[in-house]
């Protein structure tokens, strides 16, 4: 059985995070044959023809499109909303945050990539205030579920990232720390954070850093910059 990782707080809808079993995401030669073959259980699973498996081109922007009929190219795009169950959306990560979010009462969602680019731009807050200003959901109707990701365990960072980072949210104890003379950041705890402040309750954040658990999932730092990509999937019932 090859590994996918669910979250208990999203059993009514269909999602997952992949790992490198599962890798439906890869530059990497050795990994074409695995890759299709992935692709095509995914879509069986999913019940999708390949062409509704959409993903966008990402560029570590603050960018959010939802998925129009008869579209599946989404240029500079770093967040998707879903609101058909025809379609199943990806986007992928290797050390970077995926955050999936599902409005339980619209049975709509929606996924983020939010690296520390994404996140000094505050892609989740601005996912979940798009939802609620563009399709009237409500905070308290929405679950946020944050995945695997580098953790501030491995996460070292200049100063000046700190800073943009630290100024995205009102509240960062614990979020940051120095080490050694290096500094480190929770860039999953940021983007938690983010989501609180948007007033959002129901937010489930994976344990598992990309580095330290790296025979299960991909890490660009630790694999000297590796194509690989683990993926954050949603299709709605």
């Amino acid at each position: 059985m090859k590994r996918i990782l669910k979250s208990d707080m999203l059993e009514c809808v269909e999602h997952f995070f992949t790992t490198r079993e599962t890798c439906i995401k890869s530059k990497e030669p050795e990994y074409e044959p695995i890759v299709a073959e992935n692709k095509k259980e995914i879509c069986e699973y999913l019940n999708i023809k390949p062409e509704d498996l959409i993903t966008p081109s990402q560029t570590h922007t603050a960018n959010i499109a939802v998925v129009q009929p008869q579209c599946n190219v989404y240029p500079d795009t770093d967040g998707l909303i879903l609101t058909d169950s025809k379609h199943a959306i990806y986007l992928n990560f290797a050390d970077c945050t995926p955050v999936i979010f599902y409005d339980k009462k619209q049975n709509i969602g929606a996924v983020s990539h939010a690296g520390w680019r994404g996140t000094a731009q505050k892609i989740s807050y601005l996912t979940v205030k798009k939802l609620v200003s563009d399709f009237n959901s409500n905070t308290k109707d929405i679950v946020a579920v944050i995945g695997p990701a580098i953790s501030k365990c491995c996460y070292n960072v200049g100063e000046d990232v700190m800073q943009q980072l630290k100024s995205t949210i009102s509240v960062y104890d614990d979020l940051f720390e120095e080490r050694d003379g290096k500094l480190f950041v929770d860039l999953k705890g940021i983007n938690r954070q983010q989501i609180v402040e948007t007033g959002v309750e129901s937010i489930d954040v994976c344990p598992y850093c990309t580095v330290c658990n790296n025979d299960m999932f991909f890490s660009y730092r630790k694999e000297n910059a590796t194509t690989s990509r683990h993926s954050a999937v949603l299709k709605l019932n």
